[in-house]
């Protein structure tokens, strides 16, 4: 089965690789997918546990999104009932020191913000 991405292929509108980036990982819910996953193998139920707000069909499309781009794998196991782990590519574990430089970022603005001090 084929599946088509409602959005064209980050190459094709993109300008610059920073944009490329943020269209990957863009978004209220693949940060948060990826931060689940940096901590090793989830099954559904647990990544929509732990991701707090997000719906069961948002999550579906963004691990489906995630998959496409290759930055995650979807293993199943054929069993009754059925099982389905998802996991971190070499390409989707690459993306673990950016998120980190992004976190500290975030940390740092927080404190630097006017008001804030």
């Amino acid at each position: 089965m084929t599946q088509t991405r409602a959005t064209p292929e980050p190459q094709e509108r993109t300008s610059c690789a920073v944009e490329t980036t943020l269209q990957v990982i863009g978004g209220r819910w693949k940060v948060l997918i990826l931060r689940e996953l940096f901590q090793g193998v989830k099954r559904f139920g647990e990544l929509q546990r732990n991701i707090r707000g997000v719906t069961q069909k948002m999550l579906t499309q963004q691990l489906r999104e995630m998959e496409a781009d290759g930055l995650i794998y979807r293993e199943v196991y054929l069993q009754v009932p059925p099982k389905v782990e998802y996991s971190l590519t070499p390409l989707g574990a690459s993306l673990k020191p950016i998120i980190d430089a992004m976190h500290v970022w975030g940390v740092n603005f927080g404190q630097a913000k006017p008001g804030n001090q």
